[in-house]
């Protein structure tokens, strides 16, 4: 997911994203320049394919979403910079280590720990995998945190040719992953996006007919019969042009506004929010309600954090202690030391 999307991500404002007024029906603008800007990174890449690295660019837009409506990025997966999948207590305790340690000049435990952490696999993996009630699933945009678990879940899918050949392969495995999830998860919010070519209009319009009534048909809030959410969305570039001078355009006239990004934003932000309590998810509850409240995030009340930046310590033994040099552990996996 690579480097071929940072530079986009760096610059993307983290803006608010509600343009309803207070009391007013929730009305939601995506950052479809943002999405249009990723996937033509990757487009011009020679990556436009329905794996790899082309679906990731929708990963990240959709966690990128989820980040403006004021959801925090230590707890939303993909995150905004790599590695892309690390949990919130993981990041806390790195950012708790000290920067300096006195009498031992130029060791920085933060910046070390950090570094081996991303090297191994257990701690950031390149995916965020759950378990589901009959099979480990692979989810592609995800909220959670080891004292709540899951609180989000959704799967995206590409499909930029042959629509009519691997569409019902994609209902069924859609199908399939939503009672996995749903019946293991039933207070989590489910989703699917899927994203076509908008080739699709022209080329195979029975099938796009198909899918839209694939996308309604998966939806249902009761555990085990389908997602809470559905959303799709409509892409294309022109292929005459050379390959880096292509440019992705979102094209969102032919998507019925029921399954439109924007309706699936505001559904699966409104399953969170109803399925905990006031005092979590603050900064989400006061954008969707266009009002500050007066609570306080649930974490917040514990205790604050304590800011780590330069420590004392005594007589230390090291030598078992390397810094740099990677050891191997059990399987080959990198140990800490």
């Amino acid at each position: 997911m690579q480097a071929v999307y940072d530079q986009v991500l760096s610059a993307a404002p983290v803006d608010d994203p509600w343009t309803h007024a207070a009391g007013g029906t929730p009305t939601y603008a995506p950052a479809f320049n943002v999405l249009a800007d990723l996937l033509t990174s990757a487009v011009r890449h020679g990556a436009a394919s329905e794996d790899g690295i082309f679906p990731k660019g929708i990963d990240l837009w959709l966690s990128y979403e989820l980040r403006r409506s004021g959801f925090r990025d230590q707890e939303t997966w993909p995150r905004s910079e790599r590695p892309r999948v690390m949990t919130r207590e993981v990041m806390a305790l790195i950012e708790a280590l000290p920067t300096r340690v006195t009498g031992f000049r130029g060791l920085n435990v933060r910046d070390i720990v950090r570094q081996r952490a991303n090297e191994i696999p257990a701690v950031t993996p390149t995916n965020a995998v759950v378990l589901g009630r009959a099979y480990n699933k692979q989810v592609d945009v995800v909220i959670a945190r080891w004292d709540r678990g899951p609180e989000l879940l959704a799967s995206t899918k590409a499909q930029l040719s042959s629509f009519g050949k691997n569409l019902p392969n994609r209902f069924e495995e859609a199908v399939g992953d939503a009672a996995n999830l749903t019946s293991r998860y039933p207070l989590t919010a489910v989703g699917f996006f899927f994203l076509q070519r908008a080739t699709i209009l022209t080329s195979e319009p029975d099938v796009f007919e198909r899918t839209v009534d694939m996308m309604r048909k998966l939806r249902s809030h009761a555990p085990g019969q389908g997602y809470t959410s559905t959303g799709l969305c409509l892409v294309d570039w022109d292929e005459t042009l050379p390959v880096t001078q292509r440019t992705v355009d979102v094209l969102l006239d032919r998507v019925p506004p029921d399954l439109r990004p924007d309706r699936f934003m505001i559904e699966m932000i409104e399953y969170v929010l109803a399925k905990t309590p006031i005092t979590e998810h603050v900064p989400v509850r006061e954008g969707y309600e266009r009002r500050d409240l007066a609570v306080v995030e649930g974490e917040d009340v514990e205790g604050e954090d304590v800011e780590v930046g330069e420590v004392e310590v005594g007589e230390v033994e090291v030598e078992d202690v390397v810094v740099g040099e990677e050891d191997s552990g059990r399987d080959g996996q990198p140990t800490l030391l």
